[in-house]
């Protein structure tokens, strides 16, 4: 990149498990609130932003381009364009990078750009017997007509089809993203207790963060109950206490017969929003801004979508490459957790050769995680995965934490649904 990418500030909802507290709040809601808070702790006028970008995956048919909604929605002028980005899992980050290319590439300066999403407000749909029962009784033209029609009725027909399922399903493998790590488990030899024990790891580590009020100054309250005036304020889908006993009692969720891959060792299904406000390095110092990090380089790379959870090792092979770092370099680093095994798979191939050379184009190894730096404060099993927001919030909290610990440079990177991975340099000063 000629010039580095600054982000001023960047700041979410708290991450609420499917079905609890933000239920009824719909994914526009959740976005407009977390921009116009946003907006409002950086404090440039409205009008100054170029464009709004946003990152959403299951995108609701009562808000077509949902960008553009969530930015009237938070009070931006009519004039401010907004559209919306799909890469499935990605899609907050992809709404970063799209900024930064229009930046770089001189058509705009300043841009608010994030992901949301409300899981559960996926809706649940009519199978093809029943539309076709529909279809049929509309165009009956008598009462004997409709009344014939009705009686061809089923129970069957009654069977929906769930959004969810079908969203996290791969349209070319026929796979369910559980069922690639399922996969990845028997590829390398992740046992079910190496998984439970990551999984607890994820919670112990998010819990500690989370009384330490870790993840404070990226949250923005928000109000879930109008009428009782009640407040979520923290991240809800930590399990406080978790262990292995509570995790072994969990039955295999996508291989009934011989699976490893349960509930308790994959990430959460969630609602939340993140957004960040970003601009060139040249325009921040115009600005007088003093920015909370910098995003220096970014990739995307495509793999087997059968094995799409080593997504981030084929993208930060990439971004290595590029940029001529070592891993040795991260003084941080954020991998989100898809699932157990898909991060422990992750850990396997960044120190195998023989894997680099076979797959990556490369005569060495990545190079080891070291587990220390790595999601120190716990990651999407713990805090949840709203699909379309975690890349924004990796983002936002790596930056944040290489503050907190007054280190510089960190790698944010993520599988991607479909089989590709996303890499991500930040860094502060």
């Amino acid at each position: 990149m000629k010039e580095r990418i600054a982000i001023i500030d960047g700041l979410r909802t708290p991450v609420a498990k499917a079905g609890g507290k933000l239920k009824n709040i719909q994914a526009e809601s959740l976005g407009s609130f977390i921009l116009n808070e946003l907006a409002l702790r950086v404090g440039l006028d409205l009008d100054m932003y170029d464009e709004i970008i946003i990152g959403n995956v299951s995108q609701p048919g009562h808000a077509a381009n949902i960008a553009r909604v969530i930015s009237l929605k938070a009070g931006f002028p009519e004039a401010t364009p907004a559209y919306t980005v799909h890469r499935n899992c990605a899609s907050g980050m992809e709404s970063i990078t799209s900024a930064a290319e229009k930046i770089l590439a001189g058509r705009g300066e300043i841009y608010m750009a994030g992901g949301v999403e409300s899981m559960s407000n996926i809706p649940l749909m009519f199978n093809k017997k029943m539309s076709a029962l529909f279809e049929a009784l509309f165009k009956s033209r008598t009462p004997l007509q409709k009344i014939k029609t009705l009686s061809t009725f089923t129970p069957s027909h009654l069977k929906p089809i769930i959004g969810l399922m079908q969203g996290l399903t791969d349209p070319l493998s026929g796979l369910m993203m559980g069922s690639t790590a399922e996969i990845l488990a028997q590829d390398f030899g992740i046992s079910r207790k190496e998984q439970d024990e990551f999984s607890v790891l994820s919670h112990q580590k998010a819990e500690a963060s989370q009384k330490n009020k870790i993840f404070e100054d990226e949250i923005a309250p928000i109000v879930y109950d109008t009428v009782k005036g009640l407040i979520m304020c923290d991240d809800d889908g930590i399990r406080y206490g978790q262990n292995m006993q509570a995790l072994t009692k969990l039955k295999p969720f996508f291989d009934k017969k011989n699976g490893t891959v349960t509930a308790g060792n994959s990430s959460q299904v969630s609602d939340a929003a993140a957004a960040v406000v970003l601009m060139s390095e040249s325009k921040a110092k115009e600005l007088g801004l003093k920015p909370l990090g910098f995003l220096r380089e970014y990739t995307y790379a495509g793999l087997d979508p059968t094995r799409m959870g080593l997504g981030p090792a084929y993208s930060t092979a990439k971004i290595l490459e590029m940029t001529k770092m070592q891993m040795s370099d991260f003084e941080l680093i954020e991998l989100n957790e898809a699932f157990a095994s898909q991060v422990l798979a992750n850990l396997a191939v960044f120190e195998s050769q023989k894997y680099a050379s076979a797959h990556l184009n490369r005569t060495t190894a990545l190079g080891s995680i070291d587990t220390n730096i790595l999601n120190i404060n716990g990651g999407g099993i713990a805090l949840g995965h709203p699909v379309g927001m975690t890349g924004t919030r990796l983002v936002i909290h790596t930056l944040k934490e290489l503050r907190r610990q007054n280190k510089n440079i960190g790698l944010a990177t993520l599988c991607i649904g479909g089989g590709q991975g996303a890499s991500m340099i930040l860094e502060v000063e």
